[in-house]
């Protein structure tokens, strides 16, 4: 007994005092989370597992699986210095389970000298199944045909009940939603940018085990040729429009390095934030599946696509692309809502200025711009044809008008088609 009261004496002056004294008093066990919660899994689903102790720290963090009389080590990680929390990401790939039930159990021990030295652990155990084969897809909308810098849209069904469903283009995914006759819709877009010969939308569906099935449907891609146009930029420009981004770019008074960080900086932060927006879109068609309205007497002034190159002093500064329809009218003309649907923003956003954005649903989404007064709040039930604002000149609007954009999954297409009923018939409805 003397022995091992002289050897915590001994622990606690070697320690340090205090972090001797926590050694020996920490009798928490370590916290585990293990993401995804699923019953079922994939061999090259990732579970990424969290392991925290607040106190002493983590010591080392172990998981093994197995089946039958099977039993695999998948992570040993021990840790030479104090970790309050360590985060790992793994598959079931190197295990080489079969098909059917297996157990996967993590333990974690903490730093402390409690237990006689061995330390705090915790374990955590689950009963999965693998799951190995996919999900097959069947898509069912027929005449595909799709404008460069348009919108498209596919039905399709799945052979079992999935995680995720969509539409791929590229590096980019389009969200689809499962109807009430259990069929999945998808629109998505064709990019301006891309070159047709490299336009290739397919099906990707992803089933509660993480195995991917994709479906590919037969389809036209319709090539356009966007409009060059050249923009002068006026020092009286610049005085009058930079002021409004001061609070945003606050390392430079020069305005015209303001103005360039706006166009390109605040224009890509734009684009993030459009995306993450679309992802809460109603899951349902908020639309009346009607043409969409456009601002009443208005004419055009900037069409979608058109590709801008941005001169000062005659010196060529910057290059974008026009991802909207500008419409004139009188000066602060009343803005109807295109269509039914719920205001999802309606505030200052960066190049656009005052703006306001209708989700109509199944991830479609309009946007209205530059406007000098917004009428609508976030959140408010809005009739097609209701007045959301006046069209004006913030952001960076060169003379009052109204910017109209629509957005699909977050990403700007054409909204000319939207305008034609002959085409909403055609393209949209009849894959419905």
């Amino acid at each position: 007994m003397k022995r091992l009261v002289f050897s915590v004496f001994l622990i606690l002056a070697l320690a340090g005092g205090a972090a001797g004294y926590l050694l020996l008093t920490d009798r928490v066990k370590p916290e585990i989370a293990l993401a995804p919660d699923s019953e079922v899994a994939a061999p090259k689903r990732e579970f990424t597992l969290t392991v925290r102790d607040a106190g002493s720290g983590i010591k080392n963090a172990r998981i093994v699986v197995s089946q039958g009389d099977k039993q695999i080590t998948l992570l040993d990680q021990a840790f030479t210095n104090p970790v309050r929390e360590a985060v790992e990401k793994f598959t079931l790939e190197p295990a080489g389970l079969r098909d059917g039930p297996f157990t996967l159990t993590v333990t974690a021990t903490d730093r402390s000298i409690a237990n006689f030295g061995a330390g705090n652990t915790a374990s955590l155990s689950r009963q999965l199944a693998l799951d190995t084969t996919p999900p097959r897809v069947e898509v069912t909308s027929l005449a595909h045909n799709v404008r460069q810098g348009g919108v498209g849209a596919v039905s399709f069904a799945t052979s079992e009940p999935v995680e995720t469903a969509g539409v791929t283009v590229g590096e980019d995914f389009f969200p689809a939603y499962k109807l009430d006759n259990g069929k999945y819709f998808g629109l998505y877009v064709f990019p301006y940018n891309m070159d047709p010969k490299n336009f290739a939308p397919k099906v990707k569906v992803t089933d509660k085990a993480g195995n991917s099935g994709v479906g590919s449907f037969r389809y036209q891609a319709i090539a356009r040729k966007f409009r060059e146009d050249k923009i002068n930029i006026s020092d009286a420009f610049l005085e009058s429009k930079m002021p409004q981004y001061y609070d945003i770019i606050t390392d430079t008074r020069d305005n015209l390095q303001i103005y360039l960080k706006v166009n390109n900086d605040v224009r890509r932060q734009n684009s993030v934030f459009l995306k993450e927006l679309s992802q809460n879109s109603a899951p349902t068609m908020l639309w009346d599946k009607k043409a969409f309205l456009r601002l009443p007497n208005a004419a055009p002034r900037a069409g979608f696509g058109d590709h801008r190159t941005y001169f000062y002093q005659n010196k060529e500064i910057d290059q974008q692309t026009h991802m909207g329809v500008d419409l004139a009218s009188l000066e602060g003309a009343s803005v109807p809502a295109a269509n039914t649907g719920k205001v999802v923003f309606a505030g200052f956003l960066g190049i656009y200025g005052e703006t306001v954005i209708i989700d109509h649903g199944l991830g479609l989404q309009t946007l209205y711009s530059h406007l000098r007064q917004i009428d609508v709040k976030v959140g408010q039930d809005i009739k097609k044809g209701e007045i959301l604002g006046k069209t004006g000149v913030t952001g960076l609007a060169v003379g009052d008008h109204l910017h109209f954009g629509v957005l699909v999954g977050g990403h700007e297409a054409s909204p000319i088609e939207w305008w034609d009923q002959h085409w909403i018939d055609d393209n949209i409805l009849s894959k419905l």
